[in-house]
């Protein structure tokens, strides 16, 4: 008997086009397990308005449309939800912070089951740093594994590389390595509790 299919969405958020992060995550992803479909969204292309947090008001909030809802669906439809987040400020980029604001209306949207659906894809992230020491990107780590644990998804934790100009990703030979082999590997399964 075959697993089914695989489906990655990769959600670039990187404030530049074809950067460094951008190049690593479709060197792993030109690895993907045999029968993997992909999808890769950016977010410069889908703007979100800045976050509106109404959870302990009157309103309540509405079903997605415009760029929220492809990106709604997107999350939703993948089975492994990859974020592609340079390191910015010791964390993410403000859209993939703001991508993630959003989804606390999602776990609110009707008819109510964003975390039941969510529970059980594999979160993943690409990031790559400009600093040797990767300590520094332990922020950016922590935000995507303890959403994933909130949401108790597999995390598969973040392939990380080194490069400042663009293009430079590339010399980072241990990087490309990783890449191959990253999204074969088994996720850390989601915190109990």
């Amino acid at each position: 008997m075959t697993s089914p299919a695989r489906r990655f969405a990769f959600i670039l958020t990187s404030a530049r086009r074809d950067g460094n992060t951008e190049t690593l995550a479709r060197k792993a992803a030109e690895h993907l397990p045999p029968g993997s479909s992909q999808e890769w969204l950016n977010l410069i292309d889908l703007p979100l308005p800045p976050f509106e947090d109404i959870r302990h008001g009157s309103a309540h909030y509405t079903q997605p449309t415009g760029n929220e809802r492809v990106l709604f669906d997107a999350t939703l439809g993948c089975t492994d939800l990859v974020l592609v987040v340079p390191l910015y400020w010791y964390s993410l980029p403000a859209s993939a912070k703001l991508y993630l604001d959003y989804w606390s209306a999602w776990l609110r949207v009707p008819p109510g089951d964003f975390r039941q659906r969510m529970a059980g894809k594999t979160l993943w992230g690409v990031s790559v740093i400009s600093d040797k020491d990767q300590r520094c990107a332990d922020p950016l780590v922590g935000t995507l594994s303890i959403t994933a644990d909130y949401l108790k998804m597999p995390f598969g934790g973040v392939l990380m590389g080194y490069g400042n100009k663009p293009g430079e990703v590339l010399a980072d030979t241990a990087a490309l390595d990783r890449a191959q082999s990253f999204f074969r590997q088994a996720p850390r399964p989601p915190s109990a509790g």
